[in-house]
């Protein structure tokens, strides 16, 4: 079965998360921003979700999670919580 270790930072606004997706693109670290501006628990550890596996997370997460390049920083990503920035820090299948 696949496996994927992803971080992200859940914010409010699709304004905001684009905002810090372009700060993000210009070099400002994912983690120092996930403990900065993500409204989710796992902010506190630079956004990591650790490791899992299909269907384990909302269907608009797991879409990309499992499709995304690696390494690349994808979003805004809409779901029942908010509004994403999502990197896949690994995959194997």
């Amino acid at each position: 079965m696949s496996k994927a270790r992803a971080r992200h930072i859940l914010v409010k606004s699709q304004a905001e998360c684009e905002k810090l997706k372009k700060e993000i693109e210009g070099g400002a670290d994912f983690a120092e921003k996930a403990r900065k501006h993500s409204l989710c628990p796992s902010g506190k550890s630079g956004g990591d979700l650790g490791e899992f596996g299909p269907g384990q997370m909302v269907p608009e997460f797991d879409k990309v999670v499992f499709s995304a390049e690696v390494g690349t920083v994808q979003g805004p990503v809409k779901t029942q919580f908010g509004f994403h920035l999502v990197e896949v820090v690994s995959r194997r299948d």
